[in-house]
C-alpha cells in the first residue's frame, strides 16, 4: 500500500499520509444540527476558525446552508452572502486552506473567485457545473455518496440490495462524471456519506468496509464527527457525542489519504497523537517526562 495519497487544490498538492488531515467546521448557519447558530457574526466565525487552526487543524469547512433536512432550500444569493465574507477572511487575508461546503454552481464559482481551493459537494454531484467550476479554478472537489436530494432525508432499510456496493459504484460513476466535466480524477476526494441517505445501520456497514471505498485510490473524506448513527448507539444529543465521535475515529483511522471532517479539532488531534504512538507510528523520547506544570491541576481560586 502506498504510504501516502494526494489531491491537488488551488493551493497546490496536498499529500495525505497515515496521520489523517483535520478538516475544522465552520458554520455560517442559524440552524446546524450540532451548534444550533452559536456564531451569529462574522467575526464570530473568524474566532471560531482560528481556534481550531491553533488547536491543529489543516483546513477549514465553511458552510452557509443547514443539512438539516426537510427545510427548504434558501436562496443562492443567501447562501453566496453567509459564506463569501468568511471565504474571504479566511482564505484572502489569513492564507488559510478553506473548503466550501455547496452543491450549486453559483455559489462554487463564487467562493472559488474568493480564494477557497476546495468545494465539498454533498449532493454527489447532483450539478456537474460544480465540477465545470472546479476544474477551471483547479479545485479540489469531494464527490460524496447521497443517493437523496438536497433538504430531503431518505432513510429505508430496505433501499440497497448492498449499501457498500452500491456506495462504491456511485462514487466511482462521479469520478467519471467529474472527468466528463474536464476535472481529472487527481482534483477528487470521495466521501462515504456516513447518514446521508443512510439508516445508521447502512453507515455502520459502510464504515465497516472502507477497505472497498479506498480501493478508488482517491483520498477519503469522513465526516463523523457527532453523527446521527453515533447518538443511535450512545443515546446521546450532537453535542455530548465526543467520545462517540473519537471511538469512530479511532476505529477507522492508520490508512493513508483520509481527511477527518470534525469539530473538536483539539481532541482528536490528542486521540490521534495518542493512537500514532500506541501503535508505534511514533515515539517517545527515552529521557522524555512530563513538565511540571502539567502534572496536577491548579488549586482552586480562593472563595
Amino acid at each position: 500500500m502506498t504510504s501516502e495519497i494526494s489531491v491537488t487544490t488551488t493551493a497546490g498538492p496536498l499529500a495525505i499520509g497515515t496521520t489523517p488531515l483535520l478538516m475544522g467546521v465552520v458554520n455560517a448557519t442559524p440552524n446546524s444540527f450540532s451548534d444550533a447558530g452559536q456564531l451569529r457574526t462574522l467575526a464570530q466565525r473568524v474566532a471560531r476558525a482560528e481556534t481550531l487552526l491553533d488547536a491543529g487543524a489543516d483546513l477549514i469547512d465553511v458552510g452557509g446552508q443547514s443539512g438539516v433536512t426537510n427545510e427548504p432550500e434558501i436562496p443562492v444569493a443567501e447562501e453566496i452572502g453567509r459564506v463569501l465574507p468568511l471565504v474571504r477572511a479566511l482564505a484572502a487575508e489569513r492564507d488559510v486552506l478553506v473548503s466550501v461546503d455547496t452543491y450549486r454552481p453559483e455559489v462554487a464559482r463564487a467562493v472559488l473567485d474568493a480564494g477557497a481551493a476546495i468545494v465539498n459537494d454533498t449532493s454527489g454531484l447532483l450539478y456537474p457545473d460544480v465540477a465545470v467550476a472546479c476544474a477551471e479554478a483547479g479545485a479540489g472537489l469531494v464527490v460524496m455518496h447521497n443517493r437523496g436530494r438536497p433538504k430531503q432525508r431518505l432513510t429505508d432499510p430496505a433501499l440497497y440490495d448492498d449499501v457498500v456496493e452500491d456506495v462504491v459504484s456511485f462514487l466511482r460513476e462521479r469520478i467519471a462524471v467529474a472527468g466528463e466535466h474536464g476535472l481529472s480524477p487527481e482534483h477528487v476526494i470521495v466521501d462515504p456519506g456516513p447518514d446521508f441517505a443512510k439508516t445508521p445501520a447502512q453507515t455502520v456497514q459502510v464504515l465497516r468496509r472502507l477497505d472497498r471505498v479506498e480501493a478508488l485510490g482517491r483520498p477519503v473524506l469522513l465526516a463523523l464527527s457527532r453523527k446521527d448513527f453515533l447518538g443511535v448507539i450512545t443515546g446521546r444529543r450532537p453535542r455530548e457525542r465526543l467520545a462517540a465521535t473519537l471511538a469512530a475515529v479511532a476505529a477507522v483511522t492508520g490508512r493513508p489519504g483520509h481527511i477527518l471532517r470534525v469539530h473538536d479539532v483539539a481532541e482528536v488531534r490528542d486521540l490521534l497523537r495518542v493512537l500514532a504512538v500506541l501503535r508505534g507510528d511514533a515515539e517517545i523520547a527515552d529521557d522524555a517526562e512530563l513538565a511540571e506544570h502539567l502534572r496536577r491541576e491548579p488549586p482552586a481560586p480562593a472563595p
